[in-house]
């Protein structure tokens, strides 16, 4: 062959690799005519097999067979044959082809890649995640993402979202980007649009440890823990010791309930990794929710000797709320927020730990300054949607009519086990449940994400793409349906509950929005409202930093319009539905506790039981902001805190307009 006729021939090949992926038919076409004047070529015969496979083809076998046996030694060959028998269902033939192209070349990134799919498909969880593992290590799929990657080191996330929704348009199945692009909505607290992103990544990837590992901290970031152990002990079936992951581990147990394993397993970590600061962080969390705070101190003390600038430790020990920092610990924080080199998660947390305690210092002017730069931080990465929670409180009201509600009564499941606390965050819910907890008949689990998950399932059930029209889909489901996702709802709880109790306690403040669809689909459980004066609650509201989900509260504005759709929308059930609800006014809980306990406990169908009364001497896990302050006998200093930022608060009052005189604040 001459080198003219080379040229040709190579410029034709050129040709039909380009045709592969956009018409792999004429693709094959162009190989036949190039084999048909040089016979045995052996690239345009791997081009022939290769575009036959893309269309199906059944010969593409026999091409890539007759490859693979003249050039027996070729791992590139062995991969093809590879793919194309797995292709075709020939799984074991396609796994001795390509455990032959490892044998020949292991430094060959794809083969691992393949082999992980091949394992995936036979069920072999632990082979997919060590193969993939493999190819990871050689590949190194994020070189290419190394901009977006630096943009999210630095908290740069809309930087980070244009440069990955950029390459995914290139290449919507880069696992890569789908995970890292599921980072940025876990930053702002898009936890849907994060487990859309994670999931499409698994099925591509199934061995993806990383994106597995993501999706478990986005079930984590919403206290979802059923879901968050097969992914952790799966992860743990590659890796072990990986601290992440056993961390991981401990907190879905924690959250189970399982505080026993939980505890073990974050002791056993701080054995191991005396020097890590995130693993004294989560063991102080683990002890402050058991009860013991002074052991809780000692351990985010430690985690910020590890580390000064940790903000999160800082703000741990803050939202103790029972603890008081230092004046050499106030200058360390303003000296941290004054290094301009300070990450952005770290800001966040020092401008509300300092926000405390200034406040504890009654220097409420600065205070007050910290508590506003730190909300504006957290309001420029997690947006809320004033309008639409406006909408949805009206399409809710305008759903649940009387009407609507009696055409449907009793549909629902006919336990009466769970009493459902629900209202404003920072309302008094967990001192309402530490009450009802104390009885004999109760037992208080926690924030449970269930309902809220139905919620979400329902409103993307007609398009998962548009704008959510929930309630309304509702309207659609039978009876039986209304009673299926009562009996959902309790199979679902189960794991958290631990005595034979025969109430427990859901306390998940937001629950206040899906009233109707609780009363419809356990139409027996008890619905309790915890109500505080409106700029007691909104400013509490606003100067306490949750760590996910409470996206209203990081603007006075939204959360007094937060405040209004709330009031709005338990009237209205108050008028459809007369004496379903009961409202505790934490006000008069906390001077008149044996009158409004005695009426709880009625409403609830329960005999009074006096340690009800001594609920700060009932031991048990506590998982939210108020853990310290419900261990200790009531106090009425604390209704009118608000009262010290005062003059800052006008926009706020300019909201609730009416709400605050009309609040009945000694009325039973």
């Amino acid at each position: 062959m001459s080198s003219g006729t080379n040229a040709a021939v190579e410029q034709e090949i050129i040709r039909v690799a380009a045709l592969l992926d956009t018409d792999p038919r004429a693709a094959a076409r162009a190989a036949e005519a190039i084999l048909a004047e040089h016979p045995g070529h052996t690239t345009a015969t791997l081009l022939l097999g290769t575009a036959r496979r893309a269309c199906g083809d059944e010969k593409a076998t026999d091409t890539f067979v007759s490859l693979a046996t003249s050039s027996p030694d070729s791992a590139v060959l062995q991969l093809e044959l590879g793919r194309t028998l797995a292709a075709e269902g020939r799984t074991e033939e396609a796994l001795r082809a390509l455990t032959r192209a490892c044998e020949l070349e292991p430094d060959l990134a794809e083969v691992w890649r393949q082999l992980s799919l091949l394992h995936s498909a036979r069920g072999d969880t632990l082979a997919c995640d060590r193969t993939y593992a493999n190819f990871v290590r050689l590949a190194d799929p994020e070189r290419h993402l190394h901009e977006a990657a630096a943009a999210l080191t630095i908290d740069r996330f809309r930087a980070a979202e244009a440069l990955l929704k950029r390459r995914l348009t290139q290449d919507r199945g880069d696992v890569v980007a789908l995970r890292m692009l599921a980072e940025v909505e876990y930053q702002r607290e898009d936890y849907i649009e994060g487990e859309r992103l994670l999931g499409d990544a698994l099925r591509l990837a199934p061995g993806y440890s990383a994106a597995r590992f993501e999706l478990a901290r986005m079930y984590h970031a919403q206290q979802k823990a059923a879901p968050i152990l097969p992914l952790v002990n799966r992860l743990l079936a590659l890796d072990p010791g990986n601290l992440q992951y056993r961390s991981l581990l401990a907190s879905a147990y924690s959250l189970l309930g399982e505080y026993d394993q939980a505890m073990q397993i974050q002791t056993s970590l701080v054995q191991e990794f005396p020097d890590n600061e995130l693993v004294w962080l989560t063991y102080g969390h683990a002890l402050r929710f058991a009860g013991r705070s002074r052991d809780a101190v000692d351990a985010y003390r430690k985690a910020i000797e590890l580390r000064g600038e940790f903000g999160e430790a800082w703000f741990s020990l803050a939202n103790l709320k029972t603890f008081h920092f230092t004046t050499a610990d106030i200058d360390e924080m303003r000296r941290q927020l004054a290094r301009e080199e300070l990450a952005y998660g770290d800001r966040l947390q020092f401008e509300f730990a300092l926000g405390k305690a200034l406040e504890d210092e009654r220097e409420f002017a600065e205070s007050f300054e910290h508590y506003a730069r730190g909300n504006a931080l957290r309001r420029a990465q997690v947006p809320f949607d004033r309008a639409g929670n406006s909408r949805l409180t009206q399409r809710t009201m305008a759903l649940f009519t009387r009407e609507f509600i009696d055409a449907r009564a009793d549909a629902g499941h006919p336990a009466a086990d769970p009493i459902f606390i629900l209202g404003m965050p920072r309302a008094g819910s967990t001192l309402i449940e530490q009450i009802l907890a104390s009885h004999s008949q109760v037992e208080g689990t926690r924030e449970l994400p269930d309902i809220p998950g139905f919620a979400l399932e329902l409103g993307l059930r007609d398009a998962p793409t548009q704008p959510s029209t929930y309630p309304q889909p509702i309207a659609r489901l039978t009876r039986r349906q209304l009673r299926d996702l009562g009996e959902r709802y309790l199979a679902q709880t189960r794991p958290g509950r631990h005595s034979a109790a025969p109430h427990f306690i859901d306390k998940m403040p937001s629950n206040f929005l899906h009233a109707g669809l609780i009363h419809l689909i356990l139409p027996r459980a008890r619905i309790i409202d915890a109500r505080r004066s409106p700029l007691a609650c909104c400013f509490a509201n606003f100067k306490q930093h949750f760590q996910s989900g409470v996206w209203f509260s990081y603007d006075l504005e939204d959360i007094g319009h937060y405040y209004r759709d709330y009031v709005r929308l338990m009237a209205h059930f108050d008028s459809v539905l007369p004496g379903r609800v009961h409202r505790v006014y934490y006000e008069n809980l906390v001077t008149n506790l044996e009158t409004e306990v005695r009426r709880l406990l009625d409403y609830c169908g329960l005999p009074f039981e006096s340690q009800c009364l001594r609920f700060h001497e009932t031991r048990r896990i506590v998982h939210t902001a108020s853990s310290e302050q419900v261990r200790q006998p009531l106090y009425a200093s604390g209704i009118d805190q608000w009262r010290h930022f005062e003059p800052w608060l006008g926009s706020l009052k300019a909201v609730l307009g009416e709400l605050i005189d009309d609040y009945p604040h000694a009325k039973s």
